[in-house]
């Protein structure tokens, strides 16, 4: 399943992407977007940038710390105005939502 974004400013979008792609799961050698955790973004004409992500599971050790990892580099980000991250469990996460490259690094292809 790949994220679903929303924007107009695509340039400052991969830099919201690249940014997130420097949060790892501790217990998972891949970040978070290539594990599929990110469910949508959104970022209208205001730069006020929404995040839409789930854990691995709703008992995930790092449900605590992830998301403010995620929501917390994407507010630093030059031309973010705002950032609100919104954590949800639907539809629940499963290893079919993971990328190629996750999928390969994991050993599940």
């Amino acid at each position: 399943m790949a994220a679903i974004i929303v924007t107009e400013n695509t340039e400052l979008m991969q830099r919201v992407i690249d940014e997130i792609k420097t949060c790892y799961d501790p217990e998972i050698p891949v970040d978070v977007w290539e594990l599929g955790l990110i469910y949508e973004l959104h970022l209208n004409a205001e730069n006020n940038l929404k995040i839409v992500m789930t854990l691995t599971s709703p008992n995930c050790p790092a449900a605590e710390t992830l998301p403010a990892e995620v929501e917390g580099k994407c507010k630093l980000l030059q031309g973010i105005s705002s950032t609100e991250l919104v954590l949800t469990f639907e539809p629940s996460w499963t290893k079919e939502m993971m990328s190629e490259v996750a999928q390969l690094e994991l050993g599940f292809m």
